[in-house]
């Protein structure tokens, strides 16, 4: 995976949350994002945080038994829709062909997707964000920018960083 890493220590949950803030704020329509980490790596809470800095005011699940969960947004007065993926239940990759995945690949949606690895042939990420568990409530995040047109915004998510 060639382009921009960052690495950010998240010494509790609301860094956790701050940090999805970010990634919310960075994040454009047509990405593909990838939480990529163990199980309690906190991928959950991180998809949470980013829908909640999007304006989402309900609950979030974990789409682990549905393998997706849809959110339809505003952000600029634009729709916007968030489709959360947990592929860790997935058997094949062509068990997105039931769920219809490629028509959730839209230029008004941005994918959240858990445990991308149970389908790398079907998936083409923007940006990954891999957690680790570094202590009973600390994590470590690196982030990863994989594709033209996030690195080409790679000072904007530098900036947006430093808020964490």
């Amino acid at each position: 995976m060639s382009g921009a890493r960052f690495t950010v220590e998240l010494p509790d949950e609301a860094h956790t949350l701050a940090l999805a803030a970010v990634v919310a704020d960075f994040a454009a329509p047509g990405d593909e994002i990838h939480l990529v980490g163990p199980l309690a790596a906190g991928k959950t809470a991180f998809a949470r945080g980013f829908l909640r800095a999007l304006g989402h005011q309900g609950k979030v699940k974990s789409p682990t038994f549905t393998l997706v969960e849809s959110y339809e947004l505003t952000r600029d007065g634009l729709p916007l829709s968030v489709h959360h993926f947990d592929l860790y239940r997935l058997e094949d990759e062509e068990e997105l062909d039931f769920v219809g995945f490629d028509d959730y690949h839209r230029p008004d949606a941005i994918l959240l997707i858990e445990w991308p690895s149970r389908a790398p042939a079907r998936l083409a990420p923007s940006l990954v964000v891999e957690l680790a568990v570094t202590g009973p409530d600390s994590r470590r995040a690196t982030l990863s920018l994989c594709t033209a047109e996030t690195r080409a915004r790679v000072n904007q998510f530098a900036d947006l960083l430093r808020k964490v």
